[in-house]
Parts: C-alpha cells; structure tokens; sequence
C-alpha cells in the first residue's frame, strides 16, 4: 500500500507529486532529499534504496538521472515497492517517448492520468502499457529528439546511428508521426550485465552474466513473432528447470549453457525444446522477452592488472593497466576505473601515455579515491596508468592490503560474451505494401567488475 508518490530532480525540485492516503506529513519531499544527499550513515557515501525517517518508509531508484520516490507507513515488500517504481517509469517512458525532466513537466497531465490508473488509493491496479491505453486519453506533447542528449537504450548504440536509428526507440507508444503514418518496425536488445572478480595475480575467480532479451514493437495489428536463437542453446547443468512459463528443459551440452531462464508471460514455447523458437504477440511497449543466467566460463571483456609499491616513508607508485580482449571492430564507451587508496593519502600526481586522447583522471579526497574515466577504448589496444602518492604519515601496515580493489565500468554496443545470438526474427501477416524494419542490437555492461591488489 503506497501513501505517496513523487519525482524529483537532481536538484530536488519536485516534478510529479501524488499523495494517496494522506497519512505521511507534508514536506516529505525535503526530508528524503536532505537525507539522500547529505546520507552519512553505515558509514556508506550513497543512501540505500530503502530506508526510514520518523516512521516512514522511503523507497526509491535513479532513472536517468530522475528520483523515482514512493512513501508508506506500513511494513511493504522492498522488492514490490523498488518494482513498482521501475515499471512506472518504463510506463512514462513508454507514453512520452523520452523521460527525462523536460518531458515530464511538458506532459504532466498525461503523467497524472496515468499515475491514477495505475494506483487507486495507494493499491496498485496495473503496470501494463498495453491495458493503460484503454483508459488513457490524452495525446503527448513529443520531444524534438534532434535536440535531446542520447538516452539509454540509444545511447548504447549511438556510434552505430548509420545503421540503427536512435530516434526509432525514443517514439510514444500512442502518438502518431506527421502524416499521420507510423514506420512499421519492431527492436530486439541482447544486454548481458557482467560480474567478474579476478585475483591478484590476474586469475577469475567468479564470473557471471545477468542477461535480458527486450522488445519493443511498433507494429500495427499486432502481428505473432518467432524469435529463433542458437540450435546449441542449453539450459541447466543437468535436469535443470526454466523457470516461468510452466516449462523444464532437458539436460544438454550445448556451446551456449546457460543456468537458467524465465519468460515474458506473452511468449509460447511449443517448440522451444525442438528448435529454440519462441513465439509471441507482442504487448505494447518495452517488455523483458526472457531474462537469463549464465555462470559457464566466458572471455573476459577486458584484463586489469594492478600494482602498488613503496617509493620512500612517505611515497608509493600505483600502475595501472587495462588491455582490450575484443577485436578491433568493436569499441568500448564510458569507461571508468577506480580505486580505493590509503586513507591517509593527501596528493596523487598521474601519469599517462603519450598521446593518450580521451583520458582524464581524478583524485578524490573526500573519499581517497582514484578515478581514471577513457571515453572510449578500441579492442585489442592497451592503456597504462601511473599514479604517484604522497602520504601524510609513515606506513606501518602493508600498503597493498589497504588499497583497492580495482572496480570498473563499461559499456560494450554491438557485442555480447554469452555467444547467445538472435538467428532471425520472423514477422507473420505482416503488410505487402511495407517490409517493417527489424532492428536486432547487442550490449555488454559491467554489473561488478573487480580486480584485487
């Protein structure tokens, strides 16, 4: 049962409020601002999802950049509440195209009549994009996506923008393009979220990839889809299950094991086990098609190697080095490295390549943090990273054992580590006047990417 409901800026300035049973007091929107930006507690830097002030439970996720906040008195599952403001958000995104704070103050009436039917009175009704626009009416003001950052999924595959539209998933599920003709098309996303922790002398010792297959269709009349992914998928170390959709696999040795899977209610897999095919009429908006787990040993993306050593009483030298281990046809964006230092570190001076173009590096003191951001890295290629410390006291402990680990961000467009692939996306009764574009894109990311000193 949510009492409240609110968006806030970056800046805390309160977007979207909607107060459903009014039993929390006014002015909840400071309390939980001040608190998460001013969060000390647990000795933690970033205030956790969930957390209580006075006898209210606070609740909230970050979505490009927007705090998405809900509020209630009584003992609520954390995982139904940080859900449901997910799936919120993807319903805002999935009317107004864009979310971000612009389009939310431009179609605030749009917002408040979705936030109505999807919560009466603090008890949720429905989060399906499909059913909303039965009882939605009104038209969204659309953004002029040419004059808009790249959000997340484009972003992901801006520099391949020749060959997929990033415009294409910025569109609202229910406006209409000038002309009064909307472009037949339909997107599927492979995105793999990779933990790896590696050892000190550079060996893996726990891999994973959290996956997810999402779709977004702009096709009209609702047509069935047949999605085939590789015949060498297998699922299950042994007789193991998939788990939704009432379906088990039996056991194989495919190139593709994965651990397990579950499915979007609206997929049939009649012929799942025979051929790797799924079938279904997709919903309207941006659904998960199938979410997996893979623990299988794969190839990691990159290779850290770490090293800090004693330079004087009151020196030390940190290198740093990153080597690429895709080919040289795919590219690397947004990449950050950081790296926890000695608490009583005062000065860093940082070295780089020659040449080096696209790399900054920062010393936080607040924290005693090095951070080292390269804005893109090319596969195959190698970047290095001196750092030399300036300590305020002599060490008396093991230097190596107070620094680090070495933690690590990515996004990798047009690859995948899994090897799962989409073989063809198949489209039935679709229109002989147009052939509906189908756009079929990959991305790596890193979920916990560590190395220890």
């Amino acid at each position: 049962m949510i009492s409240q409901f609110f968006v806030l800026s970056q800046r805390g300035d309160s977007i979207v409020f909607r107060d459903y049973r009014g039993d929390v007091q006014n002015g909840s929107t400071e309390i939980f601002f001040r608190k998460v930006k001013f969060w000390k507690e647990d000795g933690q830097e970033e205030a956790p999802p969930v957390f209580n002030v006075d006898g209210v439970n606070y609740f909230h996720v970050k979505v490009v950049g927007l705090l998405f906040v809900a509020t209630t008195r009584v003992n609520l599952s954390p995982s139904f509440a940080l859900e449901l403001l997910q799936r919120i958000a993807r319903v805002i995104k999935d009317y107004l195209g864009v979310l971000n704070e612009d389009t939310l103050r431009k179609n605030f009436v749009l917002v408040y009549e979705l936030l109505d039917e999807v919560i009466d009175f603090g008890y949720v009704q429905t989060t399906s994009t499909e059913v909303l626009k039965s009882y939605v009416f009104n038209e969204p003001i659309v953004a002029d996506t040419s004059r808009l950052p790249p959000l997340e999924p484009s972003a992901i595959f801006a520099q391949r923008a020749k060959r997929m539209p990033g415009i294409a998933v910025t569109k609202s599920v229910i406006a209409t393009e000038p002309g009064g003709k909307n472009r037949e098309e339909i997107f599927v996303d492979v995105i793999e979220k990779i933990s790896i922790t590696f050892s000190s002398s550079g060996y893996i010792l726990t891999s994973e990839i959290d996956g997810t297959i999402q779709m977004k269709s702009y096709l009209t009349g609702n047509p069935e889809i047949r999605l085939a992914l590789n015949d060498d998928l297998a699922i299950g170390r042994g007789q193991g299950p998939i788990y939704g959709a009432g379906y088990r696999s039996s056991s194989g040795s495919g190139a593709v094991i994965l651990d397990d899977c579950n499915f979007h209610e609206s997929v049939r897999l009649d012929s799942f086990d025979v051929d790797r095919t799924l079938s279904l009429i997709p919903p309207d908006g941006e659904f998960p098609v199938m979410n997996y787990r893979m623990t299988q040993e794969f190839r990691p993306p990159f290779r850290i190697n770490a090293l800090i050593e004693e330079a004087g009483s009151l020196k030390a030298e940190v290198i740093l080095k990153i080597c690429a281990e895709f080919g040289s046809s795919v590219t690397a964006n947004t990449v950050k490295v950081q790296m926890p230092l000695p608490k009583y570190t005062t000065r860093v001076n940082f070295e780089l390549n020659p040449g080096a173009v696209g790399e900054t590096t920062d010393f936080k003191e607040a924290n005693r943090k090095l951070e080292w951001s390269l804005k893109k890295i090319v596969g195959g290629s190698e970047h290095t990273l001196r750092a030399k410390l300036t300590f305020s006291q002599e060490s008396h402990g093991n230097i190596t054992k107070e620094s680090g680990p070495v933690s690590m961000t990515f996004t990798i467009p047009m690859y995948n580590v899994s090897r799962l692939q989409v073989k063809y996306l198949q489209i039935a009764k679709k229109s002989r006047a147009s052939e509906p574009y189908r756009w079929v894109r990959y991305v790596t990311q890193a979920n916990s990417y560590v190395a220890r000193i």
